[in-house]
């Protein structure tokens, strides 16, 4: 499964030369961080409301957007699932509780 996520990083990595009149996820990187963020936030409010409204089709639509504009940002910030993934499994096995503490909150 977290292969999928690979590969759609390298897309990602290869929009980044790309013609941002051709390409989305191109013209998300020259806009800039601003523009990329918004778009996370937008895709995380349209989850919110998708998940409220309990239609699951709707609830793995909106996660997949907000997943891929996710991916977007850590690509543009020089990271990829692969950190992400790997705080995941560093997390494994804690109690939420004992990783908030971890974290001197």
């Amino acid at each position: 499964m977290d292969s999928v996520l690979r590969q759609l990083a390298e897309v990602l990595e290869s929009r980044k030369s790309g013609d941002p009149a051709a390409s989305y996820v191109s013209g998300l990187y020259d806009r800039g961080i601003d523009a990329i963020l918004k778009k996370v936030g937008e895709e995380a409010t349209e989850t919110v409301i998708a998940a409220k409204d309990g239609e699951k089709d709707k609830i793995i639509y909106e996660t997949a957007d907000l997943w891929f504009h996710t991916m977007v940002m850590l690509a543009y910030c020089g990271l990829g699932p692969d950190d992400v993934l790997k705080e995941l499994e560093r997390r494994f096995g804690l109690s939420g509780l004992e990783e908030k503490a971890s974290r001197g909150e």
